[in-house]
């Protein structure tokens, strides 16, 4: 399928550079700013770990066989392309913090100690802090006293190499090794004010200060930071039926995967570079240059001795579903009409109250869910163990490849397991994405059903961060189909063998999901092109999968008005022939954009979805994931006034051009300025 797609890496790259923009602006509160920065570090972590051992694997691939490429969206100049924005892009990252933040701090009498001298007046505090709180989780090795093999640097943990000479023997330089304890205490320490400066050190330079403690009789010459990242791609597709043991065993495989980058300290000299690329077996194109210091998505923890309102975003506190205050019985409400949530600016109390209902309700003898990350302290998870308990029988479809969330989904399973939850856990070669629940009363000889969908996850934490939209619903279509989804899930079967399965509401990756949407699609085609209003609304994450975006390019040519509202990756290239008709947006702001709706005109009777799955490859033929629609006219309304207000954003939103870049959107003249989030807010607070 030859359609104009755009580098997914790249793609997702320009979306962390749209991260790492909001760290300079000045519009943006200044310790948010710092988030931002760290939140930029810590998206380019994740990165090196998942994608970057793809695109070195495939650069090596092509470089024997060029062919081989066929049709994806894969180059031999991807890899330098790759290389080269990164780098352009971390230029940008050390100019914001040095010229920009660093500075900006100054304003407000707070210092923060950033390659330089540490000032006479505080080397006695860190050496006492040193002496006291450090050097107990030191592990000094000597290069030379130590085979390669012999030394592992663990994943993503700072290190210090340190040059030293021998007082007897100054002509002989010797390496060693030193770790710095990031993981065991804070990164950043506070001092004692000077002049009413607030000053604030780092752990690394805590070390640096009084790193010939390490090593008396020898001259320290040189001390240079370094970090490893490697490899988390684990292949969990041919997992068989002990899958919580393999999942386990791959969690700790994870940690020792090969290196994907080796960041060094730029002031690091050459000859020292090539000894630790020979010594730790590090290609040429995993070195990567940086700064002194490392790491700096702990930039999240910087303290904030001086309290100010232009150093965060004002508070704003969830809001209640006035209808639902008022409601003695959530579950009775339920039955009686739909309710729709929006995270984090409603309360999300009422999803938690949805399952401690279920919990203690006599009525209620089965509760179905699938948790794909699940919260660190689930209040829900406790919901369904106290279940358990009272005698309900409660089926808990537990994702255990929920990437960099497994130890805590296998801690949750042993956990409700022990309780009497039947815990079902994942099919091999498919992640179960879905964000579902069914509740089921039993009355008299009738059964009552209760649906939950969402397009996040049931997670307490991230809800309050993230921006999702949640359906309680009885509709007796859409809650008998979640029922026939369960039975499906609790079998652990390939889809393949149940091909019978119909879902007419629900749209069901695996089963009928891509074919409902070019329906959607193409209908909008007919209605194009037999001169009626032909439109098509869609907000994703991730926008990848080629037949989706070439029904979407077909219907742009056949004249289909398309907004998209894509965060992050986006392979559809814009203002192309194909794409006449597309615009494409983009919006970062206070809260991180998660949900996926999808709204088709159908000729004014408009149909609106909402759901977990966004357009790639994975989603669509890897996962089972659940889309549903809104039936309510009153709540298709509300999405469509939010997703209306996130269009009409000339603050926060950018467009993306041909090459994915962020186009800032200026305000027609005398337009009033339009932030989406803080206008949602404003907009739920009139419901």
């Amino acid at each position: 399928m030859n359609v104009p797609l755009y580098d997914r890496d790249l793609s997702w790259l320009s979306f962390n550079y749209r991260v790492l923009c909001m760290a300079r602006d000045e519009k943006v509160p200044l310790y948010e700013r710092i988030k931002f920065l760290s939140i930029f570090s810590s998206n380019l972590d994740e990165f090196f770990r998942v994608r970057m051992p793809a695109v070195l694997a495939v650069n090596k691939v092509l470089d024997n066989n060029p062919a081989a490429a066929g049709e994806e969206i894969i180059s031999p100049d991807t890899l330098p392309a790759i290389q080269a924005e990164i780098n352009r892009q971390l230029g940008v990252f050390g100019q914001t913090l040095t010229g920009q933040l660093l500075p900006a701090l100054g304003s407000y009498n707070i210092h923060l100690y950033y390659n330089e001298p540490i000032h006479t007046q505080h080397h006695e505090h860190l050496r006492e802090y040193f002496l006291t709180r450090v050097l107990s989780f030191l592990q000094p090795l000597w290069l030379r006293k130590k085979k390669p093999e012999e030394v592992f640097l663990e994943n993503n943990q700072l290190y210090l190499v340190v040059s030293v000479t021998e007082d007897s023997a100054p002509d002989m330089q010797q390496y060693a090794l030193v770790n710095i304890p990031s993981a065991f205490l804070p990164r950043f320490i506070e001092l004692p004010a000077l002049d009413n400066v607030y000053y604030i050190a780092m752990l690394d330079d805590v070390i640096r200060d009084n790193i010939g403690f390490l090593f008396p009789g020898y001259t320290v010459n040189g001390c240079y930071s370094i970090k490893i990242t490697r490899d988390a791609e684990t292949d969990m597709n041919e997992l068989a039926n002990d899958i919580l043991e393999q999942v386990e065993t791959m969690i700790v495989k994870r940690e020792l995967g090969i290196p994907t980058r080796f960041l060094f300290d730029a002031a690091m000299p050459l000859a020292l570079r090539k000894l630790l690329a020979v010594y730790f077996h590090i290609l040429p194109e995993e070195m990567v240059e940086g700064g002194r210091y490392h790491n700096l998505k702990d930039l999240a923890d910087l303290p904030m001795p001086v309290k100010s309102p232009a150093f965060a975003y004002p508070k704003q506190a969830s809001l209640p579903e006035p209808s639902l205050e008022s409601t003695p019985r959530l579950l009775e409400e339920v039955m009686k009409r739909d309710i729709l949530l929006h995270a984090p600016y409603q309360r999300y109390d009422y999803i938690l109250r949805f399952f401690n209902e279920a919990a203690v309700d006599p009525s209620v003898q089965e509760i179905y869910i699938t948790l794909y990350r699940i919260a660190s302290s689930s209040q829900i998870a406790n919901a369904l163990i106290s279940a358990a308990h009272n005698g309900k029988q409660v089926t808990v479809f537990v994702e255990l490849k929920a990437r960099f969330d497994e130890a805590n989904n296998i801690r949750w399973a042993k956990k409700m397991k022990a309780a009497g939850v039947k815990i079902i856990y994942s099919i091999p070669g498919l992640k179960v994405h879905a964000k579902i629940a069914l509740v089921k009363r039993r009355r008299g000889y009738q059964w009552d059903y209760a649906g939950l969908m969402a397009t996040g996850n049931f997670n307490e934490s991230t809800a309050r961060f993230y921006t999702d939209h949640v359906l309680m619903t009885a509709h007796p279509g859409m809650t008998q189909e979640l029922e026939l989804l369960f039975l499906y899930l609790q079998a652990r079967e390939q889809p393949a063998k149940y091909s019978y399965l119909d879902f007419n509401h629900l749209l069901v990756a695996q089963f009928n999901m891509m074919a409902r949407f070019k329906q959607l699609i193409n209908r909008e085609i007919e209605n194009a092109r037999a001169g009626k209003p032909a439109r098509i609304t869609i907000k994703l994450n991730n926008l990848q999968e080629k037949e989706m975006i070439a029904s979407l390019y077909a219907a742009s040519q056949e004249g289909v008005e398309i907004d998209l509202i894509v965060r992050s990756i986006c392979c559809l290239v814009p203002d192309q022939p194909e794409s006449s008709n597309i615009r494409v947006r983009r919006i970062v702001d206070r809260y991180l954009e998660h949900a996926r709706v999808f709204i088709f005109h159908n000729n004014g009777h408009e149909e609106v979805y909402m759901g977990s799955a966004d357009w790639m490859n994975r989603n669509l033929h890897r996962r089972i994931e659940v889309v549903f629609p809104v039936y309510d006219p009153a709540l298709q309304q509300q999405l469509k006034e939010i997703i209306r207000l996130q269009l009409a954003d000339n603050t926060n939103a950018v467009r993306l051009d041909e090459n994915i870049r962020n186009i800032e959107i200026e305000p027609a003249e005398g337009a009033a300025l339009v932030n989406a989030q803080a206008s949602i807010y404003q907009y739920v607070q009139s419901l």
